[in-house]
């Protein structure tokens, strides 16, 4: 996952357009107009990075003359007080883009933040952590790229780059022949023929039916540890394997251990919390 840097700048331009109104009336009151000034970014907490170019263009946006130094890159994990970010130069401009900046970066290293502790928690098996759909509207390549930067994989983008056959299209499918399931995937490869096809199950008769109708994926979506290897089990390695659903801190190593292939964890977007990083000035 990559992000341009024209995308950046559209998304940070809206949030300072947001912020800033029709001004900064602390700043424009207090604050001399040739006020210089340095300020550092540091983390409060240990955390995993990501998103420090959003804070970069924050700052240039608003002040082509400002300087930065980066002290990481996103990605990397940091310890309590360890600096990101030298930027020197209008003062004015520093307070105005401080919240934009800090907003940005606390998020998405918030998410990077919890998928590296998904992905440290399944180390040593062959497991990948995937991300889901349920993100911020507006920010999911954002957040996705932060899941990136945590060491996780991207799933699905969106509805448009993989076919997956959710409970409710089996549903909507109940009077088809021989069963739901083969007849959406046999509409699916004839509509979509490059697309891959994903099929969610919740029983093991639906497992078998999926790995027989030729699945690429099948979605086991909150069976337990023994439901897994059970399905594990009867695919016999002719689909992928995703879990999904109950998986936590707690739970995900017992999870990876049944020996699917794919870990899905909505929580990583749609429930990580903003980690705490500070921008103090230099005094």
């Amino acid at each position: 996952m990559v992000l341009t840097v024209p995308e950046i700048r559209r998304a940070v331009r809206a949030a300072l357009a947001e912020d800033l109104g029709s001004g900064d009336a602390t700043t424009l009151a207090t604050v001399p107009v040739d006020a210089k000034s340095t300020a550092y970014m540091c983390a409060r907490e240990p955390l995993t990075v990501a998103g420090l170019q959003f804070a970069k263009i924050a700052f240039q946006e608003l002040s082509i003359k400002i300087q930065l130094k980066e002290y990481v890159r996103d990605g990397q994990r940091v310890k309590a007080g360890d600096p990101l970010l030298k930027i020197f130069g209008s003062s004015r401009a520093l307070l105005s883009a401080e919240r934009v900046a800090l907003n940005y970066v606390q998020r998405l290293s918030g998410v990077a933040t919890a998928t590296a502790q998904f992905v440290s928690a399944v180390k040593g098996t062959r497991v990948e952590i995937l991300d889901t759909r349920k993100t911020t509207p507006g920010w999911r390549r954002f957040e996705k790229y932060a899941v990136a930067c945590g060491g996780g994989k991207n799933h699905r983008m969106g509805l448009f780059d993989l076919i997956l056959i959710k409970d409710n299209h089996l549903v909507a499918l109940r009077d088809e022949k021989p069963h739901a399931i083969a007849a959406a995937i046999a509409r699916a490869r004839e509509k979509f023929p490059l697309l891959k096809v994903e099929v969610e199950a919740d029983t093991l008769v639906q497992v078998a039916q999926a790995a027989v109708a030729g699945a690429d994926i099948i979605l086991l979506d909150n069976m337990t540890p023994q439901q897994l290897r059970a399905a594990v089990k009867i695919i016999r390695g002719r689909s992928q394997t995703e879990a999904s659903g109950g998986v936590n801190l707690k739970t995900v190593r017992a999870i990876a251990r049944t020996g699917v292939d794919y870990i899905s964890v909505g929580a990583i977007t749609h429930s990580a919390r903003a980690v705490d990083i500070g921008l103090d000035f230099e005094t």
